[in-house]
């Protein structure tokens, strides 16, 4: 069945997930990786983004991550930037829950994501941006099959030292032929 995998479960995201989004969205280790901005945010703040760019944008979908067996929500999952006409959308991961980093629920929960957009909404590319230093998560994108596509150079400033932000990308075309 779609968005399940062995050991995840994943659902369409509701305003009734924006106080658990806003925990994760307040968690400077969970951001640091993968946040632009560290800006702390109140909750009105939150619940404004999720309902206006989360669940109010037409070319947009984001799930919840969770645990099949408890049901527990550990991070979030969308596509944006849909674009029909061209099948590509990039793709956003966040794993919310640290204590759940490193185990591989990445990896699946970006495997249910990849097959979504390959085999049911049929995309042709699906690609992602990624901080230069979140080495585990270059790593995972390239053993799903992501190809480096380029930089944008030294566009993020964390701990006063400049970093580049990577594009990577992925084909349909590509993603088949790894299953």
């Amino acid at each position: 069945m779609l968005f399940n995998s062995a050991r995840l479960t994943c659902r369409k995201m509701t305003m009734n997930d924006a106080e658990l989004y806003h925990t994760w969205r307040n968690n400077l280790e969970v951001m640091q990786s993968t946040s632009p901005c560290l800006d702390a945010y109140q909750l009105e703040e939150t619940k404004d983004f999720v309902q206006h760019v989360i669940l109010g944008s037409s070319s947009s979908k984001s799930y919840l991550i969770l645990l099949k067996d408890t049901g527990r929500p550990i991070g979030i999952m969308s596509l944006v930037h849909i674009d029909t006409k061209n099948r590509n959308a990039e793709c956003i991961i966040d794993i919310g829950e640290k204590t759940f980093w490193g185990k591989g629920y990445g990896f699946e929960a970006m495997t249910l994501l990849l097959d979504y957009a390959f085999l049911e909404l049929n995309l042709h590319r699906v690609s992602l941006r990624v901080f230069s230093f979140n080495h585990k998560a270059i790593k995972l994108y390239e053993k799903i099959g992501f190809v480096h596509e380029g930089s944008s150079r030294q566009s993020l400033y964390r701990n006063g030292v400049w970093h580049d932000i990577v594009h990577m990308g992925i084909l349909q075309s590509e993603y088949a032929s790894k299953g």
